[in-house]
């Protein structure tokens, strides 16, 4: 028989007995931070800060198909947003070419050497054996149990072992056998990620076994579901968009769809003839190409659920709130505490309180917890937090709000934003120019149109008043609804919600007096005039 255990040729830098906690966090390039990789980053972070440790980054980019500088980039500038920083790793300022670390290469692509070495070393004690071009382990021939953290002992019989590949006809490593090395190398002391590495754990202690190479201490942690028990994936965006795009096609056409894509910029994504067959293949389900899911969400006014951290970014949620969630996805603090921060975490986090069973990702309590967040906010953060989202999500938008209207519209739409996209987004109405003001025909016909239209008596008996009001100020333009529905022996809401259809298009606004005091006078009067004419052109 072959032996098991390969005695170490030299030290390949592993931590000395009774060292430091190493952790460790190792993407894939190959698309952006999902929040299930986000959370396990983050779990090893805090584990690695909890106990005065370190924490790597490592990039697994052995898919050299599918991996890219770009979500290299992304996902190092999401976990800086994030607030996980790392001891080694890329260079967050120049990622391609530098490091911080003495146990990189931090790239597995730069890493080749290393493992064709050990490769060779399982060669010659007949643990490794050539298959059509690409290298086979030989799994040992007895059960393989490992001790998890989380989970307890966990065996595979012999009988469930097979040999694998562990490395590839093109040169490349798998994942299996490229993690074992590099975590053993790199000195990684305990490993914690997602269940569904747990059947994976043995194939690498069957590795590390061969090897001679310390086992670390994994710790298998609950999967991220949605809450109706799927699982959460990316292809969430492309199901979405599926199912409104066929609703679609059925009451209308494909043809149609098309022309709605074409509206959209769709023409500039391929040539007509691959644009029209990617689209069929989309919505038959033969591709889930994230471009066409966007353009799709784009023509059809579609919301995309939220799955990587950018989303969360670019849906304006605050880094903290996010952080605070995800923690709480698969461990607990204890005392029903639910709201934290990074420090609080890095006190209290302990692989005993992590749980076994799956976790669900509730986007309404996320959205609650992002809520409170921005409302806690001191008013100059929150300011600096608006401007920064607002300039990177929302530029045009962004530059139509002056100098002048900017405080005003902070105060109004500090404590009523559930995100940082909320004060553009329903405060529009304060941007835009006044002949663009949308009216909701409800609304109208509720507060301006019935009981013969006594609404828009009141806004003519308003805009003859304001026209008169000088200084202009909230204040004093509150003064008047309030004084005219003392006067007409009627509540403050049959003179202010009229006002609020006319100025907003709409019944929701910030408080009347701040809604007019960032409107100004004149706009105030020129979008009364406009809705007044309403009442014209009923009338013709």
């Amino acid at each position: 028989g072959v032996t098991r255990l390969l005695p170490l040729r030299y030290n390949p830098g592993m931590t000395e007995p009774n060292s430091k906690v190493v952790t460790r966090f190792a993407p894939s390039p190959t698309g952006a931070l999902h929040v299930g990789g986000a959370r396990t980053a983050l779990f090893n972070w805090a584990f690695a800060r909890k106990h005065g440790g370190q924490f790597i980054l490592r990039i697994e980019d052995t898919d050299q198909t599918r991996s890219t500088d770009e979500s290299v980039t992304g996902i190092l500038d999401d976990m800086a947003w994030l607030g996980i920083d790392w001891d080694q790793g890329p260079d967050p300022a120049d990622p391609a070419n530098r490091q911080i670390g003495d146990r990189g290469p931090y790239f597995q692509s730069q890493r080749l050497d290393i493992y064709k070495e050990h490769l060779q070393r399982l060669i010659d004690a007949g643990l490794a054996y050539d298959d059509g071009g690409a290298m086979r382990f030989r799994t040992p021939d007895h059960d393989l149990t490992i001790d998890d953290a989380v989970l307890g002992e966990v065996t595979v019989k012999c009988a469930d072992l097979e040999d694998f590949i562990i490395m590839k006809s093109d040169g490349f490593p798998t994942y299996h056998f490229a993690v074992v090395i590099d975590d053993a190398l790199m000195g990684a002391t305990h490993v914690l990620r997602g269940q569904e590495h747990l059947s994976n754990s043995h194939k690498h202690a069957a590795l590390l076994d061969a090897l001679g190479l310390e086992r670390p201490t994994w710790a298998h942690i609950p999967l991220i579901f949605n809450m109706d028990s799927s699982k959460m994936s990316k292809r969430d965006k492309a199901k979405t968009a599926r199912k409104t795009a066929k609703e679609f096609i059925q009451q209308n056409d494909m043809k149609s769809l098309v022309e709605k894509l074409v509206a959209a910029d769709w023409i500039a994504l391929l040539s007509n003839e691959q644009e029209n067959n990617l689209l069929d293949e989309f919505v038959n389900k033969k591709n889930d190409e994230m471009r066409v899911a966007k353009h799709l969400a784009d023509a059809l006014s579609i919301t995309l659920p939220e799955i990587e951290v950018a989303d969360f970014r670019a849906s304006g949620y605050l880094p903290g709130a996010l952080l605070n969630y995800l923690a709480l996805l698969g461990w607990s603090p204890g005392d029903d505490i639910e709201k934290f921060d990074r420090d609080f975490l890095v006190e209290r986090f302990d692989l005993s309180r992590c749980g076994k069973s799956n976790s669900k990702f509730d986007r309404e309590k996320l959205f609650r917890f992002n809520a409170d967040a921005i409302a806690e906010l001191p008013t100059d953060e929150f300011k600096t937090q608006w401007r920064s989202y607002a300039e990177q999500f929302q530029p045009e938008l962004f530059a139509k709000v002056t100098d002048e209207r900017f405080d005003p519209m902070a105060l109004a739409y500090h404590q009523r934003s559930r995100t940082l996209a909320e004060p553009l987004n329903i405060g529009r109405f304060l941007i835009e120019n006044d002949d663009d003001i949308e009216y909701d025909e409800k609304a109208v016909k509720k507060n301006l149109k019935k009981n013969d239209g006594e609404g828009f008596g009141v806004l003519k008996e308003l805009r003859s008043r304001y026209a008169d009001c000088d200084p202009w100020s909230g204040d004093a333009a509150h003064k008047v609804v309030h004084d005219l529905a003392e006067e007409m022996s009627i509540k403050m809401g049959k003179v202010a919600q009229p006002l609020r259809v006319a100025v907003s298009g709409s019944t929701v606004s910030p408080p009347i007096d701040q809604t007019l005091e960032i409107l100004g006078k004149s706009s105030t009067l020129a979008r009364i005039d406009r809705c007044l004419t309403l009442q014209t052109a009923a009338a013709e």
